[in-house]
């Protein structure tokens, strides 16, 4: 219950931050006293999706859509994308191990917990999957993931995400109160590693260090990208840190259970999470080596990567006729994922553009 409280009233309160932040354009045509009571009553995110339906209906329905409607429309989903990532690493993997976790204390599980196990992995990556495309949708040419690359995109993340889950499920049935200290020291060390990389997602200094605090939980868990430039290095030493750190608890669990046989059913598959974790991390390398929609476009050469330097004479990023339309957020987002060109002396506010 406490996961499930902490994950709402975070994610409310950057969803009423981001729509305080917005232009009038884009707001629901609602009181603003209104929305606030909605999300204070932790049915802002709902709100958001229904408000966002309702719009997508009428531009399917309409038979020569405006682009302003559109746009519009890019602009709610790609915010209820953002959102349905945190609520998925705030309140669902949290969920999702503390279920694994039951499920191995108790020795028993129903067809009905096995089903949604596996369910709530396959959903876990597909937020990871629905995020990098939303993102996508803001660059200016035309490459976009194709089924192979759409297919080995969620694969090496659900492998990766597998065994972390796994043994730190292992860990809380060694001992269920460490599993909270290894947690708060994980987590302060991801928030340092995202405050040492400067951030500028929201539009004041105090949500920026909440929006820390979120990546940090999603980086316990998973990687995820907020930095602008190369991330070769920094992924190399993300995983190189998840792969010791994960090594430890699954050691940890074998050196105390043994020679117990309460779960030995467990050992083959702790033996396997390795091997998993680095399938995740190959095919992730196969990924960004054949099947990333950059390739095809070097390829084609519609433009470059970013160099050793930093620099880059990459992709555009979307220009729309309806300036007050675009997403700050997002697109900065973007920036940083995909490390695209970005005109000298422009910066870009919520909604608008300014110089």
């Amino acid at each position: 219950l406490g996961l499930l409280l902490a994950s709402s009233v975070a994610t409310q309160a950057c969803s009423w931050l981001w729509l305080r932040s917005d232009p009038p354009a884009l707001r629901p045509a609602l009181p603003r006293w209104l929305l606030a009571a909605l999300h204070l009553l932790q049915l802002g995110f709902l709100f958001r999706c229904l408000h966002a339906l309702k719009v997508g209906w009428k531009v399917c329905w309409a038979k020569a859509a405006e682009e302003e409607e559109q746009s519009r429309m890019a602009f709610l989903s790609h915010d209820i994308s953002m959102l349905r990532l945190f609520e998925t690493f705030l309140e669902n993997t949290p969920q999702l191990t503390l279920l694994l976790y039951v499920i191995l204390r108790t020795n028993k599980a129903e067809p009905s917990q096995g089903l949604g196990i596996c369910t709530a992995f396959l959903c876990v990556t597909w937020s990871l999957l629905d995020y990098h495309q939303s993102l996508r949708s803001f660059l200016q040419d035309k490459y976009e993931l194709s089924l192979s690359s759409s297919v080995v995109y969620f694969l090496w993340n659900l492998f990766l995400v597998c065994p972390r889950i796994l043994v730190i499920a292992l860990f809380a049935l060694l001992w269920p109160y460490g599993v909270a200290v290894h947690f708060l020291l994980v987590w302060l060390a991801m928030f340092l590693w995202v405050s040492l990389q400067d951030t500028d997602f929201m539009e004041s200094p105090g949500p920026e260090q909440l929006y820390r605090a979120m990546v940090a939980v999603i980086l316990y868990f998973s990687w995820f990208n907020v930095a602008q430039g190369r991330t070769l290095y920094r992924s190399v030493i993300y995983h190189g840190f998840i792969l010791v750190d994960s090594t430890l608890l699954a050691l940890s669990w074998l050196w105390c259970r043994f020679p117990s046989d309460e779960h030995s059913y467990l050992v083959p598959a702790v033996a396997a999470a390795l091997p998993c974790y680095l399938l995740g991390l190959a095919l992730r390398a196969t990924y960004y080596k054949w099947l990333h929609p950059n390739v095809r476009a070097q390829q084609d050469g519609s433009y470059d990567e970013v160099d050793a330097n930093g620099r880059t004479d990459g992709p555009a990023l979307r220009s729309l006729s309806v300036p007050d339309l675009v997403n700050r957020r997002m697109r900065w987002l973007a920036q940083a994922q995909f490390s695209v060109s970005w005109p000298a002396g422009q910066r870009l506010l919520n909604g608008a553009t300014a110089v």
